[in-house]
């Protein structure tokens, strides 16, 4: 609603959405005055406006005491007091939170508003000081005392001036502001009134309610005029420079998208010209190139790449795909190595230090270094070792980058399931980034570093790819040299990096995968060297994290066998490096707390410390007995020795196997039957004694699944014993596949079973005499005080099995 549209309709319906500039009564300056002064006036608390006197003013009314006094006012006809309260969120104000000094007005026209509330007229009167409040229910009632304004007389010199000044002051803010309507030009402009036109500008300028009141409360009109002065010309100032800031933004954006015009169409000259920018960014960036050792294809195409950036603007969304993408082509080691360490007998020294046993997996890394200072060049070999977990397969790692002297880097393969992570994103994808052999090859800043690919055999297809495929090129010596990656789009030469592959299972790796690697086994620790490895790796690496010293702490090597026997059952070491660590820290405590202690460590003390433990020690049975025969199994935990039980019950020749056993070893039983039965006249054994018996073949443990081939012999065993009733010899043990025609096979594994039957108090050990070169490969002290028999068929294995 406008300034006329409020003149002129002011009995219509007010639309509460629009603000209503507040207008002036026709009274004159010497008439604006209350006739007979009142003692007592209600008082109307005004939240957020002003009431001056000789305006009239529309004034929304909406709480309960508010509105019961406008209606009793409207319908007696009497006046009531505008007073303003100092602080707007005050619901229900009290005394002291009122101005002193509000305007005494008298009412024109009651509305009722659509939600309730009322929109009452007012016309100001004359301002007025409260002298004390005389009641509260229903509403404030105060005393009085009318304020007359001083008014001085007409052709006053100093209040035309000031009205002159307050006009055009206020004419300046309407024409620069924009928001004002143009129609409040018109009305000061006629408005002949002094103290209406004051009185209207103070009501309309937009104002903190603080500066209102203390307008009204100004002593006389010249005071007030001042003062409206001095408010209008900040607030002109303040317009000003606001607009000047505006126009400024306005200008600075309009030349920055000057500036980017012109910018585009100096590259599009320079383009066509074929001249290029020699920003300081990318000056830099062509001089660093210049020390790259790449190839001049890999050249051409840096400098085709940078060309385009220097045309783009760094506003582009592509700009910094692009600058990522030749960042990476600088911090590639393109043809940039280290040099090896080709000291062998050095590199035997830190291969030993860092890691007992792993005989194998060093005679062929220092096979690889001998060629490699002979020859002088050498692709390099990939690597794959696997076997159980916690026997150093990782860490080898480190240990072979360490003694070449080559930088390291890993990559985990676990759970990768994305060809992508291998190969790399294209890079005109949101996000795309290089692969993880260029990220580790960045990272290494060598061309040849040793790198670990961790877990290879738990890599996972998915409909994002098969990352295995994707590795068949990184691990093949006559493919690597030009491994391509989506990121960076060129081939790179990866045939001087030293893969290691570490994997658990090569079972679940693809043939083809398997085919492009030199596969070694690292083969669990025994007990003998579980006991070394404690005593010169883990013991000293435990006191030195927990500050105990050597002197304080002493694990004998009766402990150490205990705590590996019978408080772990693993391949690796992890488990044991845990419980010492137990151990370090219980006899940390007792330092901590000046407990008596004594330094070593014994026997008595393992179940305080570690508790209960935790695996009973097989130990081989001192007496002959029939259909019992000792085997030796191979577990991913090491060597155990294994019971084949056999009995017999009158029956009609069924067999019973028990004691989970997988397919393979039921068919060894199988196998064994048959043999049996068909050798029974040598043998002695009666036939009709298949016939009217059942026999039982148990292997105890049944919750431990058990499967494989090597029992064969041991069940044959089992099963002429219990059919002949001949014992079998204490203290003897065996492994063997068997064949129906009676021949033993050799099978693996044979180092750990060994040392699990030495462990168990087995004196006598029968195998194959193709296993013959295995017991050569163990070192001499493992296999002290055992007698090896070596067997060709069953008819052997019984005769020296069999009392």
């Amino acid at each position: 609603m406008t300034f006329f549209e409020t003149l002129e309709n002011i009995s219509d319906t007010i639309d509460g959405r629009h603000q209503i500039i507040p207008i002036l009564s026709a009274d004159d300056d010497d008439t604006q005055s209350i006739s007979t002064t009142p003692e007592v006036l209600p008082i109307l608390t005004l939240r957020s406006s002003v009431l001056f006197p000789g305006s009239i003013t529309p004034i929304t009314v909406g709480r309960d005491k508010s509105m019961r006094l406008v209606r009793e006012i409207d319908a007696g006809g009497g006046l009531l007091g505008a007073v303003l309260q100092r602080e707007q969120s005050v619901e229900n104000p009290g005394p002291e939170d009122l101005y002193k000094v509000g305007t005494a007005a008298r009412i024109l026209k009651v509305l009722e508003m659509p939600n309730g509330n009322l929109t009452v007229i007012l016309n100001g009167l004359e301002k007025f000081e409260i002298k004390e409040f005389i009641s509260s229910d229903p509403y404030y009632k105060a005393a009085i005392t009318i304020l007359k304004d001083t008014m001085p007389k007409r052709g006053s010199v100093e209040l035309d001036a000031l009205l002159d000044s307050v006009k055009d002051v206020a004419l300046k803010i309407i024409e620069i502001s924009g928001t004002i309507p143009q129609e409040a030009t018109f009305a000061i402009k006629n408005i002949d009134s002094r103290r209406g036109l004051i009185n209207f500008i103070s009501s309309n300028i937009d104002l903190p309610d603080a500066d209102r009141q203390a307008l009204l409360e100004a002593p006389g009109l010249v005071a007030r005029a001042r003062k409206l002065l001095e408010i209008l010309i900040q607030h002109q100032q303040l317009i000003e420079l606001k607009n000047e800031i505006q126009s400024k933004v306005k200008e600075d954006i309009d030349q920055q998208q000057r500036e980017y015009y012109l910018h585009q169409q100096m590259r599009t000259i320079q383009e066509e010209l074929g001249e290029r920018s020699t920003g300081g960014d990318l000056a830099q960036m062509r001089e660093k190139a210049k020390e790259k050792k790449w190839s001049t294809s890999v050249g051409e195409l840096f400098e085709k790449e940078i060309n385009k950036l220097d045309r783009m603007h760094p506003s582009m969304s592509d700009y910094s795909v692009q600058l990522n993408y030749l960042q990476l082509m600088l911090e590639l080691p393109w043809g940039e190595t280290t040099k090896d360490n080709l000291d062998l007998i050095r590199a035997k020294k830190q291969l030993d230090k860092d890691h007992f046993g792993l005989d194998d997996v060093k005679e062929r890394i220092l096979e690889h270094l001998a060629v490699l200072k002979l020859k002088g060049d050498l692709k390099s070999p990939i690597i794959c070792l696997y076997g159980a977990p916690g026997v150093g397969k990782t860490s080898l790692g480190k240990s072979v980058a360490e003694s070449l002297g080559r930088k390291f880097g890993r990559i985990s393969l676990g759970g990768m399931h994305d060809e992508a992570e291998i190969r790399g994103h294209r890079k005109t994808y949101v996000g795309a980034m290089p692969g993880r052999i260029i990220q580790t090859i960045r990272r290494a800043a060598s061309s040849n570093p040793v790198i670990i690919l961790d877990e290879i055999d738990k890599v996972n297809s998915s409909n994002h790819g098969d990352p295995s495929s994707a590795l068949l090129e990184v691990l093949d010596p006559e493919q690597n040299s030009t491994f391509h990656d989506n990121y960076l789009d060129v081939d790179y030469d990866l045939s001087q990096v030293l893969f290691i592959a570490t994997a658990n299972n090569i079972s679940t790796i693809s043939t083809a995968l398997k085919d492009r690697m030199e596969m070694i086994n690292v083969s669990g620790y025994l007990l003998e060297e579980k006991v070394e490895i404690a005593t010169h790796h883990l013991i000293p690496k435990q006191l030195e994290a927990h500050g105990v010293k050597k002197s304080q702490l002493k694990i004998s090597k009766k402990a150490l066998e205990k705590i590996i026997g019978e408080y772990t059952r693993e391949s690796g070491v992890r488990a044991l490096d845990k419980l010492i660590a137990k151990i370090t820290r219980y006899r940390a405590k007792q330092i901590g707390m000046e407990e008596t202690y004594k330094a070593d460590i014994k026997i008595d003390e393992l179940e305080k410390i570690l508790g209960v433990p935790r695996y009973r020690k097989d130990m081989q049975e001192d007496k002959a007995v029939v259909g019992v025969v000792t085997g030796l199994a191979w577990t991913e935990v090491g060597g155990e020795i294994l019971y084949v039980e056999s009995s017999l019950n009158k029956g009609k020749g069924n067999v019973i196997i028990t004691g989970n056993l997988g397919e393979v070893m039921k068919e060894s039983a199988s196998i064994a039957l048959g043999w049996v039965r068909a050798n029974a006249d040598k043998l002695g054994i009666d036939s009709e004694m298949f016939e009217k018996n059942d026999i039982h073949i148990h292997v105890p443990e049944g919750a431990i699944p058990k499967d494989g081939p090597s029992a064969g012999i041991t069940m044959v065993t089992a099963i002429a014993s219990v059919f002949t009733g001949r014992k079998v010899r204490s203290k003897i043990a065996m492994t063997g596949e068997t064949t129906l025609r009676g021949k033993v096979l050799p099978v693996g594994g044979v180092k750990e079973k060994i040392l699990a039957a030495k462990r168990a108090g087995v004196t006598d050990i029968l195998l194959s005499k193709e296993n013959l070169k295995d017991i050569k490969d163990i070192k001499e002290e493992y296999v002290t005080g055992l007698n090896f028999h070596y067997v060709a068929n069953l008819d052997d294995v019984l005769n020296l099995a069999l009392v």
